[in-house]
């Protein structure tokens, strides 16, 4: 019965799709899908309108609400508009900035973009071709815009593509203005988006403001010395056919690295991304063409984006010369350790500094940041929530840096959001600035863990595709609230956090306290009396269920690094067995 009624809601919203006010190849299609005998693409396409997440508008491209098609993204668009007319009403010009990454169509949607917003009377800035998402967040800032966008499905498959909003301080949106903006896009209608555009109000953006970028991005480094002196370090890098081809080599080498060692089948432009299965540095294959790129070169280091460069991830030699993968948590703790180490060795930390990270990264960072001074502040995970903790302290405390264990960093604040070309500018100095000390990279993240203790974490990604999907993970979801885990890995669990209701469960102490936080969010963690630390979260831009799981130990010397590291590992699958994953 309840499939009925909704292929017959479904159908009726499709047919609306048949109407004048759509183009003659978008009625085709739809046409093309209510002839179908199997509805499931139908009911996939239409049986709801897309959302924002954490990484605002993202989806599978082709015809229907929800899918990325050029009226999903034009409603988007519409919606954004009328919401920064009321908004800045008082403006007498509205400025936004438009950037796009390499995929299929990411073009043609910033150039509609462009229309709608100008014929709204609204100035687009318009990069002439594509760009990493950290350059329009900067260019934001630069030319004193009210909002932009960023048309990307970040590391997304090849079939996705998506639409991230960003505010006047640069950041992506969060609460009030994404609700705000989502009911300004729901009152659209087909026939209400202006899809004719003032080609007066179109401004294209140049090399110059690469220009502008890369000067900018100088004034990260903090041992520039150490860059003079080793700045023949073999370095990898890979775009993975992205917008990070566009810059990163040219600010390497603005920032002194003369070796710069290119991957060039992965150069190459594609929305299809030819050479990869996923084009994430998360992803090991993603890597592994780089990689071996290192090793006929032998270079010291690799480095990889994904299409719209804001994720950044790198490989380091080991003791036996042989390249390993960091994980997202360990690439941060490096970042976290030089970036406050540096500070205090040049007299820069006055009490006033901080760190951000998200609640699911390792808390080892927090450990380096608080044994030096420095406060270290929590969010949810998105890199829009450490933007909201940089806006609220602007003025009154400074900013050195954060990050999230999904490859994000950044070390800057006139960019607000997270930035590949500053970590690879700082990755390359550490290497760098660890010769100076006679280490190596991987000597240094083990000394770091002999200081500071260890830690080794694990992302496992549940895949539950579409609308029977979206209900499994709810499910599960809600049998880990009704059904706590009281154990893992033979640790007893000791705190429980759900920010769905805002509550801690300290159970040793049979004690509830509130969170503070700035909103709800769905995800859940387990704490356990050795130190284990599990997260439990949909995933706001992927059909997943995430599971982020923490081990904690000691370190007594080098010497010991493989045998802890793999009791740690042998711990996690067996928290893993206990999480039922």
């Amino acid at each position: 019965m309840e499939n009925n009624e909704l292929l017959m809601q479904v159908t009726a919203k499709a047919k609306t799709w048949l109407t004048e006010k759509y183009d003659a190849e978008t009625r085709a299609q739809v046409q093309a899908l209510l002839d179908k005998e199997d509805k499931t693409e139908l009911i996939e396409a239409f049986y709801k309108d897309l959302e924002f997440g954490t990484g605002g508008l993202r989806g599978i491209m082709g015809v229907g609400t929800n899918r990325v098609n050029i009226y999903t993204i034009g409603g988007a668009t519409q919606g954004l508009a009328n919401y920064l007319l009321k908004e800045f009403s008082a403006l007498e010009q509205i400025k936004v900035v438009i950037g796009h990454d390499c995929r299929n169509n990411s073009r043609k949607y910033a150039e509609i973009s462009a229309d709608i917003f100008s014929a709204n009377g609204i100035k687009a800035y318009l990069f002439e071709d594509l760009r990493p998402t950290p350059e329009v967040s900067y260019a934001i800032r630069k030319l004193g815009c009210q909002s932009g966008i960023m048309i990307t499905a970040s590391h997304n498959p090849k079939a996705y593509n998506g639409y991230k909003v960003y505010w006047e301080d640069g950041a992506q949106v969060i609460p009030p203005y994404d609700k705000n903006i989502i009911a300004e896009v729901n009152r659209v209608n087909a026939a209400d988006i202006k899809f004719d555009g003032n080609k007066e109000l179109i401004e294209i953006l140049s090399k110059d403001m690469d220009k502008a970028y890369i000067d900018d991005l100088k004034t990260v480094m903090l041992t520039p010395d150490a860059v003079k002196r080793h700045g023949k370090i073999g370095i990898v890098y890979t775009p993975l056919h992205g917008t990070g081809f566009t810059i990163i080599p040219d600010a390497l080498k603005a920032c002194g690295f003369t070796n710069i060692i290119n991957v060039p089948e992965q150069d190459v432009l594609s929305g299809d991304f030819p050479t990869v299965v996923s084009p994430n540095p998360e992803d090991p294959a993603a890597m592994a063409m780089a990689v071996k790129k290192g090793e006929e070169t032998n270079a010291e280091l690799v480095f990889a984006t994904d299409p719209d460069a804001d994720r950044f991830g790198a490989a380091i030699r080991n003791d036996k010369g042989e390249f390993i993968l960091l994980n997202g948590n360990q690439t941060m703790l490096i970042l976290i350790y030089y970036i406050i180490t540096r500070k205090r060795e040049l007299g820069q930390l006055t009490g006033k500094e901080y760190t951000v990270r998200t609640i699911v990264t390792s808390a080892l960072t927090q450990i380096v940041s608080e044994k030096n001074g420095v406060e270290m502040f929590e969010c949810y995970t998105g890199f829009k929530w450490i933007a909201s903790v940089m806006r609220e302290l602007e003025g009154k405390r400074q900013y050195i840096g954060g990050g999230e264990e999904s490859y994000g960093f950044l070390a800057e604040d006139f960019v607000r959001d997270k930035d590949s070309v500053s970590a690879a500018i700082l990755f390359g100095e550490i290497a760098a600035w660890a010769k100076d000390n006679g280490k190596t990279l991987y000597e240094m993240l083990q000394d770091i863990y002999v200081e500071y203790g260890f830690s080794k974490e694990k992302g496992v990604s549940v895949v539950k595709e579409g609308r029977s999907g979206a209900e499994e993970i709810e499910a599960m979801m809600k049998n880990f609230r009704e059904n706590p885990i009281k154990e893992l890995a033979g640790s007893k669990v000791t705190l429980i956090k759900d920010y769905v209701t805002l509550k801690a469960t300290d159970l040793n102490l049979n004690e509830e306290y509130t969170l503070e936080m700035p909103t709800t969010s769905n995800v859940l963690q387990y704490f356990t009396q050795d130190g284990t630390k599990v997260s439990i979260r949909p995933s706001g831009t992927e059909p997943k269920i995430k599971f982020y799981v923490e081990v904690h130990s000691k370190l007594k010397s080098r010497e010991d690094y493989n045998a802890v590291d793999a009791a740690a590992e042998k711990k996690i699958e067996q928290v893993c067995k206990d999480l039922g994953i």
